[in-house]
């Protein structure tokens, strides 16, 4: 049976409806597969840039004059699924503000077998994140550990100056800095292949 003429006419402009909704879909569909993509690096960037969530800072240089007041900087170590023993040397100290500071954790692999783990880090409360800056800390690269080896890790840090213009950040009396370490996974080394012997 033909189509009449209007049927297919009909038939065009229902294709079109229908390429006019599928597009903006797909679009959407990409644009949301982007965003998710993007959403981490920038979720890290805004936390290494305000401070959010105690995030801290990273500093090339120290302040060129530290203040009269002084700070209470308390220290936290915990490890998740890696097999060491994770203690700062201090559990805290008091220092002013725009000190630089040298502390030190240590970490001790209670394991027969070489580990590798990586800290995540943080200050409480969260507004002393955009304050507290590291010049060097054991958190910016992966750490490995032998059997049984003990390592010193450590931190040097200062509180910035301008906490004491902002007039929520100032009332602090005591940072809390915490460090957790968690596994890296690597791949094992392959095997060496056994060369053949030889026969006579």
């Amino acid at each position: 049976m033909k189509r009449t003429p209007q049927a297919r006419k009909d038939d065009s402009a229902l294709m079109r409806r229908h390429r006019n909704v599928a597009l903006p879909l797909v679009v959407f569909v990409a644009c949301m597969v982007g965003a998710s993509f993007a959403a981490v690096p920038f979720y890290n960037w805004f936390c290494r840039t305000t401070g959010f969530g105690g995030v801290t800072q990273v500093a090339n240089e120290a302040p060129k004059k530290a203040l009269t007041r002084k700070i209470r900087v308390r220290f936290d170590a915990n490890v998740a699924g890696v097999p060491w023993d994770f203690q700062p040397e201090v559990r805290e100290i008091e220092v002013n503000i725009g000190e630089t500071v040298l502390v030190k954790y240590s970490a001790t692999n209670l394991s027969s077998d070489e580990t590798v783990a990586s800290a995540t880090y943080n200050v409480s409360p969260p507004q002393a994140g955009l304050y507290f800056a590291k010049m060097q800390c054991f958190c910016f690269t992966e750490q490995r550990l032998g059997p049984g080896e003990k390592m010193p890790m450590p931190v040097v840090f200062f509180v910035r100056p301008e906490i004491e213009e902002d007039a929520e950040a100032r009332q602090i009396s005591t940072i809390t800095l915490s460090y957790t370490f968690f596994p890296v996974n690597k791949p094992k080394p392959v095997a060496a292949t056994a060369k053949p012997e030889r026969t006579n």
